[in-house]
């Protein structure tokens, strides 16, 4: 690992730290996924021994011949600091289930036992994602959508068993491992034959073939509740892949995408919009009809408004999805600009210029006292 033979724990955990992650088979391209796992199984054999303290006595003593002569595989991982190996990679997207998995994979044997203890029932399978796209109304209002997905379930003919008869496995004799020596240590894996069930059916079904589930298509039906946005993840129970040797079926996580507004847009649970409003009624003031998802509503505009003046409308933004109340609306006014105007409306201008012309004098006049 690297360290020096009087290093702390703190030390060595920093070591393999790095190691781990450097060497996880997780992050690493598949062509070097074998090397890569080798290391792994390595340095994480090296942190079993050093993490306890009475393992890394006698190998301070013997060596490795010392281990290899007083443990087997299991055993060098029996007593060493499990809550190290799953914390030190969990931060990193490997998850609470990393002792379960990886270890397992590589060694044979369920590093964390009891707390895991569903991995003997049966592999729980895999969880599946669909990405489903609403509009902004079904967010707002939530809707129920239907959708087809192709994914394995339990075989209808044989109830998962993978046919009758059942009989010891004869690769590894009932014990859904075997047993292979790498150096000083031996290891154990799962079973090819049986895949670690440790017994085979002499009939096996024709409809699975002895698989025990089959690949079909099924219509999902799902709830979107109110407030959704993109991004958001729905959890449909047991509708993932089915699992292995009875275990359960993994889920399946609807992925929300909201698509684009012709006339709103959205951040968090606020709605924006712009709204024209004609140069009298800038200039004047008056009552306009602004749109919402409910509909359009009244909004009192007040004399001398600029353009792009925001308004609140409180209450009219999109649904909290984990509590009551909503978003609120922001309706942004923008004045327009007559580009053709009849003689009499021009004439009006250029008296309002006129009177406009005076004021301005009189601004300069006084910019004139100040700057004297």
């Amino acid at each position: 690992m690297g360290v020096h033979k009087s290093a702390s724990h703190d030390e060595i955990k920093k070591a393999y730290r790095k190691l781990a992650l450097q060497f996880h088979p997780d992050r690493v391209p598949s062509e070097k996924k074998k090397e890569a796992g080798d290391k792994f199984k390595e340095i994480s054999e090296a942190y079993a021994v050093l993490s306890d303290p009475a393992k890394r006595k006698q190998y301070d003593q013997y060596g490795h011949a010392g281990i290899d002569q007083a443990y087997s595989a299991q055993d060098i991982f029996r007593g060493a600091d499990f809550s190290d190996f799953e914390d030190i990679l969990k931060g990193f997207g490997f998850g609470s289930d990393f002792g379960g998995s990886v270890f397992e994979d590589l060694f044979g044997f369920d590093l964390f036992g009891s707390r895991h203890s569903r991995r003997k029932r049966g592999a729980r399978g895999y969880d599946l994602e669909y990405r489903l796209e609403l509009s902004l109304e079904e967010a707002y209002s939530g809707a129920e959508k239907s959708f087809e997905i192709y994914h394995t379930v339990v075989c209808p003919a044989c109830g998962g068993s993978g046919g009758a008869g059942k009989k010891s496995c004869p690769k590894c004799r009932g014990a859904g491992v075997v047993g292979y020596t790498q150096g000083f240590f031996r290891f154990s894996q799962t079973c090819t034959q049986c895949r670690g069930k440790g017994t085979v059916v002499e009939n096996v079904c024709s409809t699975c073939s002895g698989r025990g589930k089959i690949k079909k298509s099924s219509r999902i039906k799902v709830k979107i509740p109110p407030g959704v946005d993109t991004g958001t993840s729905v959890r449909v129970r047991g509708k993932g892949e089915a699992g292995e040797s009875g275990g359960p079926s993994g889920d399946l996580y609807v992925l929300i995408k909201i698509k684009p507004h012709p006339v709103f847009t959205r951040q968090d649970e606020d709605l924006y919009t712009e709204v024209p409003i004609s140069f009298s009624m800038a200039c004047l003031g008056g009552e306009l009809e602004v749109p919402t998802l409910e509909g359009k509503v009244k909004m009192t505009v007040p004399p001398g408004t600029p353009t792009h003046k925001m308004f609140r409308l409180k209450g009219k933004g999109m649904p909290h999805l984990h509590s009551r109340g909503q978003g609120d609306e922001y309706v942004r006014v923008v004045v327009q600009v007559p580009v053709k105007l009849t003689p009499r409306q021009k004439e009006l201008l250029k008296e309002f210029a006129r009177e406009e012309g005076r004021n301005i004098n009189e601004g300069e006049g006084f910019f004139r006292k100040i700057f004297r």
